[in-house]
């Protein structure tokens, strides 16, 4: 019995390596391609954030913008393999798991894909204009706006990153209450809570200004009460089938 239980963690830690190491395969083959398009992705952010705006963006030491192709090339590397990724570790827990469990996590690892890429999207289209609109209005005649290409950029990738996780939160309601860990009336009475979390965390992931803070938080919040209203609504279903 106890040769059987080593030889079955064997085989666990087995696949858990063979899983590993075609997701670091998978990363690196895609890190070269990612490097030679990031430029053109870094000149097409820029154009998006700054639109119409007349302002000089800069950098200040050599290597300044390598290392931002390096990063820029990194995230998209992370979020075209992410597919597969998935698909990996999808393959990796699916013996352990029921039927109705393997449709659901189906299901959330495609509506999670959506729902990061939503999120990115809508920050980098919507949110960060906004944000450079904000900031350089504050120019006048003797004070103009003369940016730094790293923290431009560097906030970008952050904040596209902060709002795709962020709009995780439809599906964190929703599984909490099909699990059975919160009931829908639990997770209704503590709305107000949920929200102040919401803000809190929104402030401590975007900068210091209000502008990008009620921009995360707002959106959080309605897809909260997004993933409420889809739990409310399977349950009430599933009350009608029995």
């Amino acid at each position: 019995m106890a040769e059987d239980k080593d030889e079955s963690l064997i085989q666990h830690l087995e696949a858990l390596r063979s899983m590993l190491i075609h997701c670091f395969v998978a990363l690196a083959v895609g890190l070269v391609p990612m490097f030679l398009l990031a430029p053109y992705c870094m000149d097409g952010l820029i154009a998006i954030m700054i639109g119409n705006n007349e302002v000089s963006l800069n950098y200040f030491s050599p290597m300044e913008v390598f290392i931002l192709q390096i990063k820029i090339a990194v995230v998209l590397d992370l979020v075209i393999c992410f597919p597969y990724i998935a698909r990996q570790l999808w393959k990796f827990v699916l013996p352990a798991l029921y039927d109705n469990e393997r449709r659901f996590v189906r299901s959330i690892v495609l509506s999670s894909t959506l729902l990061f890429v939503l999120g990115a999207a809508f920050c980098i289209f919507f949110i960060l204009p906004l944000i450079i609109n904000f900031g350089v209005s504050f120019a006048t005649g003797n004070i103009q706006a003369t940016l730094g290409v790293s923290n431009i950029i560097s906030l970008a990738l952050w904040l596209a990153v902060v709002f795709g996780l962020m709009f995780q939160f439809p599906l964190i309601t929703y599984s909490l209450i099909r699990s059975g860990i919160a009931s829908y009336e639990v997770v209704k009475a503590k709305r107000p809570y949920i929200l102040i979390g919401i803000l809190i965390i929104a402030a401590l992931l975007t900068p210091p200004d209000v502008v990008s803070q009620i921009m995360l938080a707002t959106p959080t919040y309605l897809l909260f009460e997004a993933g409420l209203y889809c739990a409310k609504k399977r349950d009430k279903r599933l009350s009608d089938e029995d």
